[in-house]
């Protein structure tokens, strides 16, 4: 009686085939995950750039606008202590997948945004101030950081909502559960779609 021939199981060279076949279809996105986390992460940096930027400002900005009535005390007090406050929080490095140490963040920085307007609106009331060399060359700083934080918040915005939209979508969220289980979705920022535009500075000097 002849012997049964034995095969070898093709099970494994089926799934090693499959698997490749679905990297061969998917690998324009296989890495996908990784590049718009890193992308995120470097709009981000911009993000706290710009602000550090507007922080380091405030104290020449007080300084020069110190000539101010005595009622107006208020206005540079609550500047220095929103930018007391900013400075203080503490950013802990889970920031980007912490919605709530983000939202902390946020709330310190509008603040300070806030506080800030609010003395530039007081200087309208002072031409001596307005016209001084310090205050000019300020001036053109804190208009331009305001308008490069409203471009790095915008970039943040759009970059975590490429990377959000990947790892909860086919075929991003297969490549999450394979490859890259530890992704998190990142928190963003609560912004009024107004406050997203670049906003304009005024002192007084357009016309």
């Amino acid at each position: 009686m002849t012997p049964a021939l034995s095969f070898p199981s093709f099970r494994p060279l089926a799934l090693i085939a499959t698997l490749f076949a679905a990297l061969l279809l998917g690998g324009c996105g296989i890495n996908n995950i990784p590049t718009y986390e890193q992308s995120a992460k470097a709009a981000w940096a911009e993000v706290q750039n710009q602000y550090k930027r507007r922080t380091d400002l405030i104290p020449n900005l007080v300084e020069s606008v110190k000539g101010f009535a005595e009622q107006e005390r208020k206005v540079l007090t609550d500047v220095t202590e929103a930018r007391a406050k900013a400075t203080s929080v503490q950013i802990p490095a889970d920031i980007l997948t912490n919605p709530e140490a983000m939202k902390q963040f946020q709330d310190a920085q509008n603040t300070l945004g806030g506080a800030l307007r609010q003395l530039l609106a007081v200087v309208e009331r002072y031409p001596d101030i307005k016209s001084g060399q310090n205050f000019l060359a300020l001036q053109s700083q804190i208009e331009g950081t305001e308008n490069r934080i409203s471009i790095a918040r915008r970039d943040y915005i759009q970059a975590v909502r490429q990377y959000n939209t990947e790892i909860t979508t086919f075929p991003g969220r297969l490549w999450k559960s394979f490859m890259y289980p530890s992704a998190e979705p990142m928190a963003t920022f609560d912004i009024p779609a107004e406050e997203q535009k670049a906003p304009k500075v005024d002192f007084g000097t357009s016309k």
